[in-house]
């Protein structure tokens, strides 16, 4: 793994807010066929590292590389192009629309077609058969025509993993999926990333505070404090670190999420 190109990659990544430096040179490189998770307190930068991967943000020095090129000055729509995808804390979905519809868009979208009165019989065939293709992935194809709106939260997490299949990104970015979930559906959400996972080409970012997840679905963790990476590498070594234990993990393992600001 350690010679392959890596996918993603950060190099010096900096962003400062005035006098604060809320990410501080973090370089930091992921291989296809990994799950990555990000930790660290609250405030440690973990979404505000996200935010300038995908686009949200522009970093104030630094680069990130996917697949060897530089997409740093990309917008985010250029970065989805490229097979950056991303899912946020918070659900963005079109609430008056059925799951099916929203899938729809997303698998169109992703192929630049849009609603024109000559588009052809198999065309719009195919653009139906993969989007509930990519809603039974996620087992909601027997909600399909349901109004996104009348969805329970876990269902609407449960289509965003969708939405992104749609895309057909290389690069998979969760921030933390499990948020406001039932104990119930997490496990749901959680086997559906493990089933990602085992997508050789996929590479797969997570934010996450809930240690048990964590520890199920990492081949890798990143720690990051006060915006600078401070420990790297596999879930049994950087767990049973005492420095991370002390610092990172603790009672602060169970703490409130980090805000999408921080």
């Amino acid at each position: 793994m350690a010679d392959q190109q890596a996918v993603l990659e950060t190099r010096s990544l900096t962003i400062q807010f005035g006098g604060h430096v809320a990410v501080d040179e973090v370089s930091c490189a992921f291989q296809a066929g990994t799950l990555t998770t990000i930790i660290g307190p609250n405030g440690a930068g973990k979404t505000t590292w996200f935010n300038l991967i995908s686009g949200q943000l522009t970093p104030s020095s630094g680069q990130v590389l996917l697949a060897g090129e530089d997409i740093s000055n990309l917008s985010t729509e250029a970065r989805t192009d490229k097979g950056l995808g991303r899912a946020f804390q918070l659900t963005n979905l079109f609430p008056n629309l059925s799951a099916l519809e929203n899938v729809r868009l997303a698998v169109a979208s992703r192929y630049r077609i849009g609603h024109v009165f000559w588009q052809r019989a198999s065309l719009r065939r195919d653009i139906e058969d993969r989007a509930r293709h990519y809603l039974d992935f996620v087992r909601l194809g027997h909600r399909a025509d349901t109004p996104v709106s009348y969805l329970p939260h876990g269902d609407q997490r449960k289509l965003e993993v969708a939405l992104l299949m749609a895309l057909e990104p290389h690069v998979f970015m969760f921030d933390e999926p499990t948020a406001g979930m039932s104990v119930d559906e997490v496990p749901v959400i959680l086997d559906l990333i493990a089933n990602l996972k085992k997508q050789d080409d996929k590479l797969i970012l997570l934010v996450e505070h809930k240690m048990d997840v964590v520890r199920s679905l990492s081949d890798r963790i990143v720690v990051l404090h006060h915006g600078q990476l401070v420990a790297d590498g596999e879930p049994a070594e950087i767990i049973a670190s005492p420095v991370v234990q002390e610092a990172y993990l603790g009672t602060s393992a169970d703490a409130p999420t980090e805000e999408a600001s921080a």
